[in-house]
């Protein structure tokens, strides 16, 4: 999978268009569209943008998805507060995360 195919993936994942992912990164819609319509690859800071954007790191956004990933300490933070809850919290913040789709 390219680099824009990723990209791709994880905006329709999210509902993003290019302007929300633009918005979302800081990025100018000009940036954003030069990746897909030129098939530019992003340099290294705009890749950085984009996963932030994401709520990731690069070595996420180039792990496979059966791979270990590397979590951010925000992603640990949640872990941690995850595991303090009992089940029916549990059920209950996870049927709540759905609707944020």
């Amino acid at each position: 999978m390219t680099v824009q195919e990723k990209i791709q993936k994880l905006m329709e994942q999210r509902g993003w268009s290019e302007y929300r992912l633009a918005k979302e990164s800081g990025l100018s819609q000009s940036t954003i569209t030069k990746i897909f319509d030129r098939g530019t690859a992003p340099t290294l800071p705009t890749l950085e943008a984009i996963c932030a954007a994401f709520h990731m790191n690069l070595s996420q956004f180039f792990t496979d998805e059966n791979d270990c990933v590397t979590l951010t300490p925000e992603q640990k933070e949640h872990l941690i507060l995850w595991g303090k809850l009992n089940c029916e919290q549990q059920k209950a913040l996870n049927d709540f995360l759905k609707t944020l789709k």
